[in-house]
């Protein structure tokens, strides 16, 4: 007797259609975004670059006037430049990704758009406006005072890996507490509003006294603005510095939130 051919179970077409129709609502979503936060002319953008350039020229005229020199080397607009950029990418990122769900709740009662979707279209947008931004301030700075120096790229990426990852992760779960309970946006912008004195823009972790140290470790802001700094100043050598302490603030509140947000995804669609 001959045996029956056995068949194949056949592959499912529609899994690669999903995928590529998710990839398209993330990118009509940028697209949706930028014209909204940016406007349709490149004004939005050139305001995203003149108000880190205005902050930093303000840190650099009041602390020269008070300071013979900054912590690390002799350019005070490189030293505040590389804490500030830090601290405001993380804010800008987290603080996009965190208001995702409530700028395009509309949105979500279309079968195609997820709330993954608007998280990661709000994201990818905040960190690619962000790197601009960085990029065109360091290459002024770096115009304007004729700084040559020979830059360690490794611990600069590694600055920018760890901060999207901390902003990415604190902004989702935001983007569920914020969404459900609109009173933890306000309480959320009270408490984050010292970031500025506390992250180490003016200062660098060793000028401060033990006590004030012990204290500040345990804000993930003052790994990465130590850390990028070593990039930048070959003589800088900080040895407080945990990626894995700032990688667990952005794992951690990331698992949460996606978990509140998937389990509550009904909830916020007919809320």
């Amino acid at each position: 007797m001959t045996q029956a051919p056995v068949l194949e179970p056949l592959r499912p077409a529609a899994q690669p259609q999903l995928r590529f129709r998710g990839a398209r609502a993330i990118v009509a979503l940028i697209l949706r975004e930028m014209s909204t936060s940016y406007g349709r002319s490149p004004g939005g953008y050139v305001w995203a670059v003149l108000q880190p350039l205005a902050m930093i020229a303000l840190m650099t005229l009041a602390f020269s006037v008070l300071l013979r020199s900054p912590s690390l080397g002799t350019s005070f607009l490189l030293f505040y430049a590389t804490g500030f950029l830090v601290l405001r990418m993380f804010q800008e990122v987290s603080i996009a990704v965190g208001g995702a769900i409530g700028f395009n709740q509309a949105l979500l009662a279309y079968p195609r758009v997820t709330y993954v979707d608007t998280l990661v279209a709000r994201g990818v947008l905040a960190v690619l406006t962000q790197v601009m931004v960085c990029a065109i301030v360091f290459a002024t700075v770096f115009t304007l005072e004729d700084i040559r120096v020979i830059m360690n790229f490794t611990p600069v990426l590694q600055t920018f890996g760890a901060v999207v990852l901390l902003a990415t992760g604190v902004g989702t779960f935001n983007a569920y507490m914020s969404f459900s309970f609109p009173l933890y946006k306000t309480i959320w912008g009270v408490a984050t509003r010292p970031l500025m004195l506390v992250s180490g823009i003016f200062y660098i972790y060793e000028d401060l006294p033990t006590f004030a140290q012990n204290i500040l470790w345990y804000n993930p802001l003052v790994h990465l603005t130590g850390l990028i700094r070593t990039g930048f100043y070959a003589s800088y050598d900080p040895n407080y510095i945990s990626l894995i302490y700032v990688c667990l603030w952005g794992a951690i509140p990331m698992f949460f939130g996606v978990l509140l947000l998937r389990r509550f995804s009904k909830d916020i669609l007919y809320k």
